[in-house]
């Protein structure tokens, strides 16, 4: 009985102080993840009052860890990473390979061993999915350039992250040549589990959630979706003595291989939610608030690796890729802080005697500091933006870089400079209106902020310019002023009603077609006169209804 009383006060407490906490960190615009890991230093044994017991804490963080890397996992899409893949994937490797540097260097200076210091680097190297995710969402910048590019580059971190937990406890303790052998059976089961998942889990997991869809009851297809989860990553430790954590992971990139992955995603988050604050809390738990007053100097050269190396070398990375000083700083700040993965790192460090208590204990304290700052981070993103572009020519240059068409006579036919159409943003809609027009026989120019998507154009022969925040230059550079039509394709309202007025003055007459998110912002846009806009679910709406009343034998009434 007693020790299942410490378990309820473990979670009462742990849940009750973690909610009070992340509240204070939400009205401070602040993540809540800060509040979550304050609420574990609260309850753990370094601070006076009620003690939780750790223990028991940290087998429901083991959960947590299963349900966070399938959430990983179910929204992992190998589309999403193809667009900025030749920024995304050498940028974080790179990024990962400076942050290890430095934190071995550092922990050099503090005699730790080399492995010491390359396991406490790569808890250093890894960003934060949640942190950054909240930080896009908030700005609106999720389905912008820069957060796909934010994104892209994070998921790449993720994935180097889950093949280091795997290969890490493989490697802990082997002497000499056994490393490599024990290396080689290791990948060799890595690759027995991948197949099994890809060829048999990627047809099986999808109709098992099918199944339990057509029971028509969300108890149990939540908790069918729970099983999976948590089925798929004991059995690939069992079974092919992977980690829960690369079993969790493909158990959801499996799932999202299913028309129900949205739903199982959604049915999922709560439960997912609760064991992430419990994970949160475990590791705050861990942490010995005294390395603040007794290692300033360690802790001052962590926070100087996680939010100034980092950035600097992600910056300079995005601008070495010819990207605008926006994108290079957008994505600097949003990789300035480490989370859950450098948690789940150091917690593993620890337990095969790779990394002292002090670094978890750093790591953490990094972590606190790091997240707290990151709001902030973003906030003086444009200030200094500004600032760097009233100073320096060269940054002006590379932010408002010429990039027209009459410089690329291999790719552009003349003919197509009159009376064509300019489609700004060509992602999945912008993309749809081209390849229709193209085969009208219309002429097309596209305009994306995407240097990846552009340079793809090209080399299909397609005439297309790189957009950026300098609106006038970009459409002026699609020739706008000899356009007969500008279609407006972007995600972004306010993109699209910039483009549009900055159209209106370069030409005043020009045709102006827009995608438009709500019938209310649609009427806006009219009574400015900037142009026709098009809401997506009333154009869905209006076809439907048209493709309804024709089965029917009936004339479409609709206007």
């Amino acid at each position: 009985m007693p020790h299942d009383i410490n378990l309820i006060a473990t979670i009462a407490a742990g849940f009750g102080f973690a909610m009070m906490f992340g509240l204070i960190a939400a009205r401070l615009r602040m993540p809540p993840l800060l509040g979550y890991l304050l609420a574990g230093i609260v309850i753990g044994p370094s601070t006076p009052g009620f003690v939780g017991d750790i223990g028991l804490a940290g087998q429901l963080a083991e959960i947590g860890v299963m349900l966070l890397m399938f959430g990983v996992g179910l929204h992992f899409s190998i589309d999403d990473l193809l667009k900025v893949k030749a920024i995304a994937v050498p940028g974080a490797i790179v990024q990962i390979v400076v942050a290890v540097g430095l934190g071995a260097l550092a922990s050099s200076t503090w005699g730790w061993s080399l492995g010491s210091g390359l396991v406490f680097g790569l808890c250093l190297s890894v960003a934060s999915t949640v942190v950054l995710l909240r930080a896009l969402e908030a700005r609106g910048q999720l389905q912008s350039v820069n957060g796909q590019i934010a994104l892209g580059w994070l998921v790449v971190e993720d994935l180097v992250m889950v093949l280091v937990l795997v290969l890490i406890p493989a490697l802990a303790g082997v002497p000499g040549g056994g490393a490599i052998t024990e290396l080689l059976l290791v990948l060799a089961k890595i690759v027995a589990f991948v197949v099994v998942m890809l060829v048999g889990g990627r047809r099986i997991l999808p109709r098992i959630l099918w199944w339990v869809a057509q029971t028509g009851s969300q108890e149990l297809f939540r908790l069918g979706v729970t099983a999976v989860a948590i089925g798929v990553a004991f059995g690939a430790a069992k079974l092919f003595d992977v980690s829960f954590a690369l079993g969790a992971f493909f158990a959801g990139m499996m799932l999202r291989e299913s028309e129900f992955s949205h739903r199982a995603a959604e049915e999922s988050l709560p439960l997912r939610d609760a064991f992430a604050v419990l994970f949160f809390v475990s590791v705050g738990m861990l942490f010995d608030p005294s390395i603040l007053w007794r290692e300033p100097a360690k802790l001052l050269a962590v926070v100087l690796i996680i939010v100034l190396g980092k950035t600097v070398a992600a910056m300079l990375l995005v601008l070495a890729f010819r990207y605008p000083l926006s994108t290079a700083l957008t994505v600097g700040a949003a990789l300035a802080q480490i989370g859950e993965f450098s948690f789940i790192l150091a917690g593993l460090g620890v337990a095969l005697g790779l990394l002292p208590e002090e670094g978890r204990s750093l790591v953490l304290a990094g972590a606190l500091v790091s997240i707290g700052l990151n709001p902030a981070l973003f906030k003086v993103v444009d200030p200094v933006r500004l600032w760097i572009l009233s100073r320096s020519a060269s940054a002006r240059r590379l932010e408002h870089r010429i990039d027209d068409l009459d410089e690329l006579p291999q790719t552009t036919d003349r003919a197509m400079l009159e009376g064509h159409v300019v489609v700004l943003g060509y992602g999945r809609v912008g993309r749809q209106i081209g390849d229709r027009l193209t085969e009208a026989g219309v002429s097309v120019i596209a305009a994306d902020s995407n240097r990846e998507v552009v340079e793809a154009l090209r080399t299909e022969g397609r005439a297309a310019v790189v957009g950026g925040d300098a609106m006038h230059e970009v459409l002026i550079q699609a020739h706008l002023g000899s356009a007969a039509l500008l279609v407006i394709a972007v995600d972004d309202p306010v993109v699209a009603h910039r483009a549009a007025s900055a159209a209106r003055e370069i030409l005043p007459a020009i045709q102006i077609v827009i995608r438009s998110h709500s019938d209310e912002e649609a009427s806006l846009y009219r009574q400015e006169g900037l142009g026709a806009a098009f809401v997506p679910e009333t154009e869905l709406a209006r076809r439907m209804a048209e493709h309804s009343l024709a089965q029917l034998g009936r004339a479409p009434t609709l206007p």
